[in-house]
């Protein structure tokens, strides 16, 4: 059987919208710029995701979660730099009316997208927060911003978590949750997008311990990525040179992928010493030091070190990941999304070799239990072999066939995705057998 992988994300992109995975956002309006709709099976995906990161995260015994409100006081932002410094250099070509990152062009070159030659205005910072209004005026008084990371709302309540929840250092804080950027040139599906959901975690450590500790975190989350099904020859590290490091950090390193498009950031683990609780301490006025009691009461503004990964783009690598094309051009040929069972949107498929109700009514009787515990999908149209690949293509690890000699052995067969072998299975063991397996 030959095997290949997925060469270019339109082969991706047209799957997830066939199978109802990802959604052109408002696509009956034209769309909307780089926005998406996750459906049926896109959003069980994104939420057995985010399930397997927060279990990773929160359930042991240094890390409280929280869920901090989008919207926040406007100085938590003047704080934290963002109003300031959170900008990117713009350029619009005048010829065409192109807008481009002057970082990302060659401004003495000919424009990319019409060909025009000393076309580009001069270079403007653009401010990459959404700013709306609270309240009924709209005035400067008012201005409220829509967050361009969670990371914020977990430092304005660290003292909380730590009072609260009686925490000693080291500590960590996790959040999942939307956040929003006005990006200038985003793109490439969901990998770059205005609006996208992270899952960040900040670790709160003893000043002199963060080498030690981004050391453990590293490895931690890279193995979150390889128990998620990912390839290792797929997955590097890019430690960030001193050119690269943000200005609050002391160390930064990104987990990145392969995708078809290339090598991009999934995962950014950064030390971010205590930068964000010094200035959020500063500009609010109250006290954020912690009282080291296993150090004769020492105060402190603890160092942090943080693991931030984009939701949107570890799912995209997860499609990429799966992508399988068998035996190109030949009779057998199949797509299959090959996820690890325990992320795949549909774990059980139930299908009755034929649509008769004497197959109809037990085969209903088996789904009905069965989704007690998984998300299963009952298919009666078309022959079984259509619909065992109308599975594959979605990454159904298994398909349960309801036949004739069911009505007599009180067993099924149960098809695996990956190897297409097929078992046969009493049915009082078919949720031990799937438990197994999945």
């Amino acid at each position: 059987m030959s095997e290949q992988n997925l060469l270019n994300m339109s082969d991706l992109v047209s799957l997830c919208k066939r199978r109802g995975f990802i959604f052109q956002s408002s696509e009956i309006y034209g769309g909307l710029g780089s926005c998406w709709d996750y459906g049926p099976l896109g959003i069980e995906l994104k939420n057995n995701i985010k399930n397997s990161w927060w279990r990773s995260m929160t359930y042991r015994e240094d890390v409280e979660g929280v869920d901090a409100s989008i919207l926040m006081h406007p100085t938590t932002w003047k704080a934290s730099g963002h109003i300031d410094n959170f900008s990117d250099p713009l350029v619009d070509c005048k010829a065409c009316k192109s807008r481009f990152r002057a970082d990302q062009i060659d401004l003495k070159a000919a424009c990319p997208n019409c060909a025009e030659k000393d076309s580009f205005t001069e270079p403007r910072e653009f401010n990459l927060m959404f700013q709306t209004f609270m309240g009924p005026v709209q005035d400067s008084a008012s201005v409220v911003y829509l967050r361009p990371e969670t990371a914020q709302g977990i430092f304005v309540n660290f003292l909380n978590v730590q009072s609260t929840m009686r925490k000693k250092l080291p500590f960590g804080i996790a959040q999942i949750g939307k956040a929003f950027r006005n990006e200038i040139t985003p793109g490439n599906f969901i990998f770059r997008t205005r609006e996208f959901e992270q899952m960040e975690m900040q670790y709160f450590v003893k000043p002199g311990t963060q080498k030690e500790s981004m050391e453990s975190w590293k490895e931690i989350r890279y193995n979150w990525h390889l128990n998620n099904g990912l390839r290792a020859e797929k997955l590097r590290f890019h430690p960030h040179g001193e050119g690269e490091l943000a200005h609050y950090a002391d160390a930064a390193l990104d987990i990145e992928y392969e995708f078809p498009i290339g090598w991009g950031e999934m995962e950014g683990i950064h030390s971010r010493t205590d930068f964000d609780l010094k200035q959020h301490q500063e500009f609010s006025g109250k006290n954020l030091h912690y009282v080291d009691q296993l150090d004769g009461n020492n105060k402190y503004l603890p160092y942090v070190i943080e693991t931030s990964v984009g939701c949107d783009r570890s799912l995209l690598a997860i499609l990429c990941d799966a992508y399988r094309l068998e035996n190109k051009g030949q009779e057998d040929e199949r797509v299959v999304m090959k996820f690890k069972p325990s992320l795949a949107p549909i774990k059980v498929a139930v299908l009755p070799l034929v649509k008769k109700e004497k197959l109809d009514t037990p085969a209903k009787k088996l789904l009905a239990d069965l989704q007690q515990d998984y998300k299963c999908e009952y298919d009666v149209a078309g022959s079984i072999g259509k619909r065992y690949r109308r599975q594959d293509e979605i990454g159904t690890p298994f398909c349960i066939t309801f036949d004739f000699d069911s009505l007599e052995d009180n067993a099924v067969t149960i098809r695996d995705r990956d190897s297409m072998k097929q078992e046969r299975i009493s049915l009082d063991k078919v949720k031990e057998y799937l438990k197994q397996k999945i």
